[in-house]
């Protein structure tokens, strides 16, 4: 005999033939269903010998099911909510007029903006009514966003549908006929910021530097706060509070918060971005090669994303430092060995010159003056899969997190999957990614010998774990990022005073996009890096900015 089907409930009930035309009451109704689940019971139990003892039937172990039609009706009173379709929402509830506006007053007065709220897993109580936990996330304008969890009780109606059954405290758990919500903002004070020898700093003077002491004020305890109060209807008495925004009050008594910053390097940068970008996106990060510390960091345009320190780049031919740095340690190539320089390379696909140039006969010197692509692809086999991403974790600390003191995008050279990957990191394409920040400490340590954690805040210490540079490798990258200066692809700035050093590099974007350009160099302790997104070569576009920012600050300044 096979198994009786088990009874499924639906949205929607067909009477029987005998009582089509005749009302039927929800006591009724209750009555009818106690009837047919025990017939079924008494059929199932025949049928099975005793199935019910293995935990099937009306006295199985664990809650019943929902019904997906509740949770959809949650959901979607929900999103009417959020979207501020109130009567939408009210129409959904057991109580349409009042959810309406209970929904519509709830946030007069606390400035709250377009509201998130997200359902969670539904559960079914044994009287079948079912409960959708959600939580919300309410903006509040200039102070944060207010977060908390309430519940959603669904009850299936005569009509089989679902509805929302109204209560205030659906809204907010703390909402009732008694109480209600208001805003209370707090005073904002500014935690002055200053930079070396304590010369102040202000977003007005330095633009590019305005997002960075808001953040660094509100750390110290600076900025906009506030709170969510429960309060009496009647009395306008306070009773409790929900939420909170900011910190405690400004300190006074520590002064304000000291930074690295230079003010002569800064406005150096700053002024030099808004007279070399041409309008592009662009960013510049200076540095002391023997500390770590930051003495300028600007973006072109100064206010919102601080691409000089967070953004992710493909660093092009600035890479290459890494690279030759991997070589001469292993002893793979000296500066003088013949490396040929020719137009294209493929592996497995083609690699090429900017512009298509060739040098026949190079030596690996010349190709790192020169910025030649195929010369550097060419000695990838020179190089285990993972020795230049190890290197430049070992030495130059890519790929550790680092701590300046505001958040930050330390750099990445993943291990290599496969010869195209490999050939393109070489040359500082594929996953290999850094920004100004990474490749002036990538200088710097070329120049220095040993890698120092970049801070903006003195005091501040990362946990990288990095080995010094031998001697020998370091002198000969320093005199190639000389020579590259002298007679390479920086000529730009061989007018300039001092020992300067550098490397450049065009890296590439897309197909349809214009090149990146690049810059990474050093003077006197100091270490620049700039990119100017679009600028289709180093040369072209980060050379003459880099240029204007040395020329603008002596030669003896670190």
């Amino acid at each position: 005999m096979p198994f009786p089907q088990p009874h499924r409930r639906s949205g929607r009930r067909t009477p029987s033939p005998a009582s089509a035309d005749a009302p039927v009451t929800r006591a009724g109704r209750r009555r009818r269903t106690a009837l047919l689940t025990s017939a079924a019971a008494v059929a199932l139990a025949a049928a099975t010998g005793g199935a019910y003892a293995a935990g099937w039937g009306p006295f199985a172990t664990g809650a019943p099911s929902s019904d997906p039609a509740a949770l959809t009706q949650a959901r979607a009173f929900l999103a009417d909510w959020a979207a501020g379709r109130l009567t939408e929402a009210g129409g959904r509830t057991t109580s349409p007029g009042p959810a309406e506006s209970t929904l519509r007053n709830f946030t007069a007065g606390l400035e709250i903006g377009k509201p998130v709220l997200i359902a969670s897993t539904a559960t079914t109580g044994r009287d079948g009514t079912v409960t959708v936990p959600f939580t919300a996330k309410m903006p509040v304008t200039g102070l944060g966003t207010w977060t908390y969890a309430s519940k959603l009780p669904l009850r299936e109606q005569r009509d089989g549908t679902w509805k929302v059954d109204w209560a205030l405290s659906l809204v907010h758990p703390k909402l009732n006929g008694t109480d209600k919500f208001r805003l209370e903002r707090g005073t904002t004070e500014a935690v002055e910021v200053s930079g070396r020898g304590g010369a102040p700093l202000s977003g007005r003077t330095y633009p590019s530097l305005a997002p960075v002491i808001a953040r660094l004020g509100k750390a110290a305890g600076g900025g906009p706060r506030g709170s969510v109060q429960v309060v009496d209807r009647v009395t306008g008495e306070a009773k409790g509070t929900v939420a909170i925004f900011g910190g405690a009050p400004a300190r006074t008594a520590d002064g304000p918060v000291r930074t690295t910053i230079d003010p002569v390097w800064q406005a150096a940068a700053e002024k030099a971005l808004a007279a070399k970008s041409q309008g592009k996106n662009a960013a510049l990060v200076a540095l002391r090669a023997d500390t770590g510390e930051i003495l300028a960091m600007a973006n072109s345009p100064a206010s919102g994303f601080n691409r000089a320190v967070s953004g992710t780049y493909a660093p092009g031919s600035t890479w290459k430092i890494v690279t030759s740095t991997a070589l001469l340690l292993k002893g793979a190539v000296e500066p003088g060995t013949v490396v040929d320089c020719p137009k294209y390379l493929t592996v497995g696909k083609q690699f090429h010159n900017v512009e298509l140039g060739e040098h026949r006969g190079a030596t690996f010197a010349q190709d790192f003056t020169e910025s030649c692509n195929t010369a550097f692809i060419s000695l990838r086999d020179k190089l285990g899969d993972r020795e230049p991403a190890d290197v430049a974790r070992k030495y130059f600390g890519i790929g550790q997190k680092w701590n300046i003191g505001i958040p930050s995008f330390d750099g990445a050279a993943p291990a290599t999957g496969d010869a195209t990957d490999k050939a393109a990191a070489m040359i500082g394409q594929g996953k290999v990614l850094g920004n100004p920040l990474t490749m002036a400490s990538v200088t710097a340590t070329a120049a220095s010998g040993t890698f120092r954690q970049p801070t903006l805040l003195p005091g501040t210490h990362g946990t990288t774990t990095t080995t010094p540079l031998p001697k020998d490798v370091t002198d000969r990258l320093r005199a190639m990022m000389r020579a590259t200066v002298t007679e390479g692809t920086a000529k730009g700035l061989a007018d300039l005073p001092g020992d300067v050093g550098a490397k450049t590099g065009t890296a590439e974007v897309s197909e349809q996009a214009p090149n990146n350009g690049w810059i990474a160099a050093h003077r006197g302790g100091i270490a620049v890096a700039a990119v100017v997104e679009g600028g289709l070569s180093g040369s072209a576009s980060a050379v003459p900015l880099v240029h204007d920012v040395l020329a603008a600050v002596p030669a003896d300044r670190s």
